[in-house]
């Protein structure tokens, strides 16, 4: 077949001798013809939510947590009521943060101790802050499949964290799933530091353990560790103490012993301590969850058990106040449009960054 010259292969045509163009194969259509048509999700009321949750119903656990986590203000009208039913049947876990350097294997001891509880009766779920998501828009689903065992144990549910939004969003978003893992039946609430910095004081702020993971064989293994974390710390394990790294653990043991003994005393009252263990051969494994009962039962004899959780519920009420005003400071359209002639202003050394900060709160307030 022979095409016209101004048609789509002008080398048909009879004045080029010799060549000749093929009419090509059309592409095959991206979409399978022969898929059936995807079934819309089912939109459940808060109610149908509520009673999900507290039958322990898992993915309806898991969509009620994708809605919290939903910046949709829809999704947030029905979280927030599915929340305020589940509060009366929330706060009888015991929520264990775990925060450690890169290369601590955490992965490794979180399934470890978390298929340590489960064949124990217990029933465990898995959360983590990642603020360094809301960068790459990535979550850590990586972890989930390194969990391989945990990931696929009756008794655990493993969430990874939001995919994007301030820290102070994250971890707003993961306390409040905290709230909904508890309503579901589970009594220990495992929440996990990905990113470094300001992670592990949101994550202090909502348990009741805090625990640091370290390893040895580093150098100096008092190193990079930011005291301020040391201080959080109820307890330090240190993990790959095996084989001819064992020795070395030991060393580590006590340096961490002598360095704990030059901060100021828990509030608790509690004296933190510092165990070895082995996430690979499940040594020591067992201790460090009887170290976390022990505090558990300490603090609730002295009174502080309930007064942390007390103060925390009231920093997240602030936190979230703050959190609110901050967004709907820089949604408001007419705060935006004046906040870009400000920031020209402060760049062209017209106004000091306090007067123009002065003038958009001004604005805003009496707006």
């Amino acid at each position: 077949m022979h095409y016209k010259h101004d048609e789509l292969h002008p080398e048909n045509s009879p004045e080029y001798k010799g060549l000749t163009v093929n009419q090509g194969v059309a592409d095959a259509p991206i979409v399978n013809p022969y898929r059936a048509p995807r079934k819309k999700r089912r939109q459940y009321t808060a109610d149908e939510y509520v009673a999900g949750i507290l039958a322990g119903d898992i993915p309806l656990l898991s969509q009620a947590v994708t809605l919290v986590e939903s910046s949709l203000p829809e999704h947030q009208e029905t979280a927030q009521r599915v929340i305020e039913q589940c509060l009366p049947h929330a706060g009888r876990s015991i929520r264990l943060g775990i925060t450690g350097v890169p290369g601590a294997g955490k992965s490794t001891f979180i399934e470890a101790l978390g298929m340590y509880l489960v064949r124990s009766g217990h029933k465990l779920a898995v959360l983590a802050i990642d603020p360094s998501s809301e960068r790459s828009k990535g979550s850590i689903l990586g972890d989930k499949t390194r969990m391989e065992e945990l990931s696929v144990a009756q008794n655990a549910f493993i969430r990874p964290s939001p995919s994007a939004g301030s820290l102070g969003g994250v971890a707003r978003k993961t306390r409040e799933s905290i709230i909904l893992c508890e309503a579901a039946g589970f009594d220990t609430i495992f929440v996990e530091t990905v990113g470094v910095g300001q992670s592990e004081i949101s994550v202090h702020s909502m348990v009741d353990f805090f625990l640091l993971l370290q390893l040895t064989g580093t150098g100096d293994e008092l190193q990079g560790i930011k005291r301020g974390i040391m201080e959080m710390a109820d307890g330090i394990a240190i993990n790959k103490a095996d084989g001819q790294n064992l020795e070395r653990a030991r060393v580590a043991r006590r340096q961490f012993q002598n360095a704990l003994h030059l901060f100021p005393p828990h509030e608790s009252g509690w004296s933190p301590e510092v165990l070895l263990c082995s996430a690979i051969e499940h040594s020591g494994i067992a201790e460090v969850w009887d170290m976390v009962e022990r505090y558990v039962a300490f603090t609730r004899a002295n009174g502080y058990f309930a007064h942390k959780r007390n103060s925390q519920s009231k920093y997240w009420m602030y936190e979230t106040i703050n959190e609110q005003l901050k967004s709907h400071f820089y949604q408001d359209p007419a705060v935006r449009a004046l906040l870009a002639q400000e920031e020209r202003r402060v760049l062209a050394d017209e106004v000091s960054s306090f007067v123009a900060a002065k003038h958009l709160l001004d604005f805003y307030f009496k707006e």
